[in-house]
């Protein structure tokens, strides 16, 4: 059996002992095991990266940019066999998995742009003789906590960033499918990058405390469900880091009487299906705006949500693939089942879905459930699954009420053409990131990524320019150089500035 390890300059400790299974989804078989360390594993870690980020952080940025851009175009040349590792493990078809590593891949393209990004402002003459300028230095030791759902893009988002900047950054995957941040480690190596700059260690809540309670560890970034993302903060906070940490989310897309339905249905059922709903800004909820629009809308739904095709992940027709682990399958089965007891009328049922020659398969074939109302607990709570919930709204107000008074404030889209209701949408709403036809509106690279509410603690958002700032601290110089006149009293006179 294949067996994972940490990605750590010098000796590994030995840990824990224990293990964690990794499932093939497609074939529900155990596939590798990954070692599971605590604190003496990321104390070897921290050490590792105590002593190399004084000489990264003394590197002036064009240099760790030309890193940065051999680590890309290293990231680039093995798009395929990370593809395919990253479906192996986590079960999404191999072209999700492509556009998982893609988005990341971006991130440190924006991050080879560092030396421009870290330019501070300068003041002269802000008073007599006086000139005032900041200037932006690492933080020194970041980590990253990151899900299974996303095991190149979220690990990417952050680490690039944070190490651009001068920073060492030590990553802990999801355990369920750790397999590709260890490469993108080794990819960084490879790329040129000093060991001890990135290190990727494994393991459960043991090494998640371990990490938020690390003295030497100045920063934490955290993506994962808005209950632990509240314990992140809160203990990472109470321990003196700046803390991150990204939650849960339930996104809306509301469908306005005058939208295209051909168009918007085909945004519809990719964005609510597309990497089996395992994605944070997937669109479980589908708001149709008035009766006439929910029945056309629903007319058009069910069948191009039958013809969808559900494969193993390296079925190249398969349109998404298996959830992650069996618990997880259950669990979304579960949620189904609430929906229903809860009065949801269930339209398409993907419970006991099977596919043929892998019966063992993690599947949860689509669902679309109709009549959902705001007190169900299926609509409250996050399914995180292939379920597409239809919750009808009366006119345009409940349209925005909706997404605004959710407990989660991640993503939300509109569809219209026009163009007066998009813009009020986007202004009034209380939620995050905002799509207008755009179904699944991740910010690029050179902006931020961040949601609201549960969905986010924290002051900053991921990568972009916001990114820069999280994983740096600011310092300002005010500087005079005397002409030696100031003299007797005058030399203890406080400048100022008129």
């Amino acid at each position: 059996m294949r067996h994972v390890d940490h990605f750590i300059t010098g000796t590994v400790p030995q840990g824990t002992g224990r293990t964690h299974k990794i499932w093939n989804p497609s074939t529900g078989q155990v596939q590798a095991e990954v070692k599971l360390g605590d604190k003496s594993v990321l104390d070897a870690a921290v050490a590792a990266a105590q002593a190399a980020q004084p000489a990264w952080a003394a590197t002036n940025p064009q240099r760790r940019a030309r890193v940065m851009f051999r680590y890309k175009e290293l990231i680039e040349q093995n798009m395929q066999s990370l593809a395919e590792l990253l479906a192996s493990e986590h079960g999404k078809v191999v072209d999700d998995a492509k556009g998982d590593v893609q988005r990341g891949l971006e991130v440190v393209e924006f991050a080879c742009g560092i030396p421009q990004v870290l330019k501070g402002e300068y003041t002269h003459g802000a008073g007599p003789g006086i000139d005032v300028y900041s200037m932006r230095q690492p933080l020194g030791i970041g980590a990253g906590i990151t899900p299974f759902n996303f095991p190149a893009m979220i690990p990417l988002w952050m680490s690039a960033m944070a190490i651009a900047v001068g920073n060492a950054f030590i990553l802990k995957p999801s355990e369920r499918d750790p397999s590709v941040p260890v490469r993108l480690a080794e990819l960084f190596v490879e790329a040129g990058g000093p060991e001890g700059i990135l290190q990727v260690v494994h393991g459960d809540k043991e090494m998640v405390d371990a990490i938020l309670d690390h003295e030497a560890i100045a920063a934490v970034s955290f993506v994962g469900s808005s209950d632990i993302a509240h314990y992140v903060y809160n203990r990472g906070v109470a321990a003196g880091k700046r803390v991150q940490a990204m939650g849960g989310a339930k996104n809306h897309g509301i469908v306005m009487p005058d939208a295209d339905l051909d168009v918007t249905v085909n945004d519809l059922v990719g964005a609510a299906f597309g990497s089996a709903g395992e994605r944070c800004m997937a669109l479980p909820v589908v708001v149709p705006v008035g009766e006439d629009t929910a029945e056309r809308l629903k007319e058009k739904l069910i069948p191009a949500i039958e013809k969808l095709r559900v494969g193993v992940s390296n079925d190249p027709e398969a349109q998404y693939g298996p959830v992650v682990t069996p618990e997880h399958k259950q669990r979304i089965e579960n949620w189904i089942a609430t929906a229903e007891k809860e009065g949801g009328e269930i339209v398409i049922d993907g419970r006991g879905f099977s596919l043929q020659g892998h019966e063992d398969g993690f599947f949860v074939g689509p669902t679309l459930i109709d009549r959902v109302t705001t007190d169900m607990e299926s609509y409250k709570e996050e399914i995180f699954g292939p379920v597409l919930q239809m919750v009808r709204a009366d006119n345009f107000e409940d349209a925005v009420r909706l997404p605004s008074e959710h407990q989660y404030g991640n993503g939300v889209a509109i569809f219209t053409r026009n163009g007066h209701a998009a813009r009020e949408f986007a202004n009034r709403v209380q939620v995050g990131m905002v799509g207008i036809n755009v179904p699944i509106p991740v910010p690029v690279s050179y902006h931020s990524f961040g949601g609201w509410k549960r969905s986010g603690f924290g002051d900053h958002n991921q990568y972009g320019m916001d990114g820069m700032r999280f994983w740096t601290k600011v310092k300002t110089v005010t500087q005079r150089w005397p002409d030696g006149s100031a003299t007797g009293e005058n030399a203890f006179v406080i400048p100022t500035m008129g």
